[in-house]
């Protein structure tokens, strides 16, 4: 609940352009998107003295096989950067997959 005020409150002061650098500090994980302005791909670079940064590029419908056929999906390209002196290789592997199986069926996010 203290992170949903928290996150609220900085939206109101980002929108009302009254958020200031202090107002950003503090975090260990960022994200960063190009999707808005087109991009497909890129690698984000963890900012000091946060351990990861998660880059969100934009969405595109694919072709993937299913097992039988191609199918149109929705595809969101994501990048994990971290500090491997901070999250170990393998943790970085099993987050973004669980973060993929999260997102690929919203209403796992629900119960």
């Amino acid at each position: 609940m203290q992170l949903s005020e928290e996150l609220k409150d900085a939206s109101v002061k980002a929108r009302e352009k009254k958020l200031k650098p202090a107002d950003m500090q503090g975090g260990c994980f960022s994200i960063s998107s190009l999707g808005g302005i087109g991009g497909t791909q890129f690698t984000p670079i963890v900012n000091a003295p946060e351990v990861a940064i998660l880059g969100v590029s934009k969405s595109d419908m694919q072709p993937v096989w299913n097992g039988k056929e191609f199918a149109p999906r929705l595809m969101l390209p994501l990048s994990l950067s971290y500090d491997h002196r901070v999250i170990d290789g393998a943790e970085g592997a099993r987050f973004t997959a669980y973060l993929a199986k999260m997102l690929g069926d919203i209403r796992r996010l629900l119960v």
